[in-house]
This record gives structure tokens, sequence and C-alpha cells, in this order.
């Protein structure tokens, strides 16, 4: 196929972000390749080897997964597009005939060992973790006998000829990975009602209340903010740039008002997209936001300025 039907993901194969990319109805007909990194799927979208990348940017455990915060913040821009909301639970994956007394070494990507602590620590208190690059190729060092099990989705286990010696399992109940689908920057999809603005914004002069001033953009505008995290700009200590996540689409009036504000007093903003909510949440107004009551004001404005208000 060619590089405009190909989508990559962060892989190896069988990862929950291959999991998460095969749930938009639009994977059927892309080809889907895996990439060895967060940098590695979003490059092959900036040199147009792909036509748009799937990489996690969120877990409900541990909060913003650092490299693609880092990706989108630096680099040639691109666009988040659509977001996908994938609940997580492992299985302990082993080779055929490892029975749980068999286990003395178990691997998966860091982020795994934080969900499923409690459950090794009644199950398997005495085996020792070794971190892999991904749940996936934990599964894949198992099946070479280089650990006695792994921790990934059960749907991984046939890929990796290996059996689910336990499944379901997770420390906190309802744990969830948000995943976005970036390619590069075009305009925006059309807002549904329920959408969702990201974009990274830098401070100019530290002094203080500054990020306040820059909060207010949003906050004056009654723009609710779902995310907002900080971010380590490679300039120095104390040197930040904040990732930012609020409800509503940039052709909502309060939104793009509120990042008209903040270009106007940050010395740099980037446009990450705005892009349907996978919860179908829509957002929060109160009074004197919505985009009705911003038009009658520029009316009333217009008015006055003719000598007619």
């Amino acid at each position: 196929m060619s590089p405009a039907s190909r989508y990559t993901y962060l892989g190896p194969e069988g990862t929950f972000t291959e999991a998460a990319l095969r749930t938009l109805p639009e994977a059927a007909t892309r080809e889907l390749v895996p990439a060895v990194s967060v940098q590695a799927a979003l490059d092959a979208v900036r040199t147009g080897e792909a036509a748009a990348a799937l990489v996690p940017i969120e877990n409900s455990m541990e909060g913003g997964i650092t490299a693609t915060l880092d990706e989108l913040s630096a680099g040639t821009p691109l666009m988040i597009y659509h977001e996908v909301l994938l609940p997580i639970v492992f299985a302990l994956l082993t080779r055929p005939g490892t029975g749980l007394a068999d286990v003395k070494t178990v691997t998966g990507h860091p982020a795994a060992q934080v969900q499923v602590r409690r459950w090794l620590a009644e199950h398997l208190p005495d085996a020792q973790w070794e971190s892999a690059a991904s749940n996936a190729d934990g599964a894949r060092l198992v099946a070479e006998g280089r650990h006695d099990a792994a921790f990934a989705g059960e749907f991984a286990a046939p890929t990796y000829g290996l059996d689910p010696l336990a499944t379901g399992i997770h420390d906190a109940v309802n744990a969830e990975t948000r995943f976005v689908l970036v390619g590069r920057p075009a305009r925006p999809v059309a807002p549904t009602g329920a959408d969702k603005t990201s974009a990274v914004f830098w401070l100019g002069e530290d002094h203080p209340g500054a990020l306040l001033e820059l909060l207010q953009e949003y906050a004056v505008r009654g723009v609710n903010l779902i995310r907002i995290e900080s971010r380590p700009t490679g300039e120095g200590i104390g040197r930040y740039c904040f990732s930012v996540d609020c409800e509503g689409h940039i052709t909502d009036r309060r939104v793009g008002e509120a990042l008209m504000g903040l270009k106007r007093i940050c010395p740099q903003v980037r446009f990450l997209g705005s892009y349907p909510r996978a919860d179908r949440v829509g957002p929060q107004q109160r009074k004197g936001t919505t985009d009705e009551e911003f038009i009658a004001a520029a009316d009333w404005l217009g008015r006055a300025l003719d000598g007619r208000a």
C-alpha cells in the first residue's frame, strides 16, 4: 500500500496501542505498521512514510506519557485528529506447560508494573521483575525463553505462542489508557458538540502569577481545562512549557479567543488539534460563554462604535 493508506503505531505487534488502533473503523482498510518507539511512529508521519500514527498520551494510573508529550511539543508540528480510550486489563502470559510455581522471573513495560504490583505481591511475591520495552516485547522475550512470564494483553498470547496463565489482572478497577491518532497539520475535523482541544504554550517572563495569567485566558471565557501538565523545555532549570487539554473546539468562540489570548502573551503557542472526545461528554458552559452570547456582545460593540448602542 502507499504511505497515504499506512498507519503506524507503537509496537511491536500485540501491544495495547495496536488493540486501540484496531478499534478505529478506518484501521480495517489501512496497512498497520508497528514502530519501535513513539518517536519513530511520529517521525514516520513527519517524513510522509505514514498518513497517521496512534500513540499513547495518558493513562489513569501515572498521568501523561512523557515521550508523547515531548514529541508533540517539539520538532515539526503535528496534529491530533482522534482519541481512543482503552480499558487496560493484563494477563500473565507463559510458555505452554508453565505453572504458577514455575514462574521465577516476570517482565513487562514499567507502566504495567505499577498496575499489577499488588497482584504480584499476593501471587508471585518472590518473582524477579525485569522491565521490557513494551508489554508485547515482554511476551516476545518469554517466547524466546528469556523470562518465565510476561504481563501483557491477553490478545497478545496467540501472536507469540503463549498461554494466559492468569487473566483479568489489575490493581485499579477501571484503569484505562488514552491514545491519540496524529497526522500532519490540516484543517481540524468538524465540531461535534463533544470535543476537546489540545495545545502547548510556553511561559515568557517568569514572575509571580505568570502561570495564573495564562490560565485566566481560559477561565475568564468559561473554558474548562481537562488536563494540564508541565514539561521541561531543555533550555535550563526552571524553563517549562505546558501541555493543556480543554473542553470545546477551536471554532467555538470561547476556545478560539482563549487561544488568541495565549498567543498575545506567550512567546510560543502550538495548536495540537480539536477532535471528538472519546467519552462523548459535552462541555460545561456557564452563562455568558455560549457562541450566541459572544456574537451578541460583538454585535453590541459594533453598534456602540456606530453610535447605535
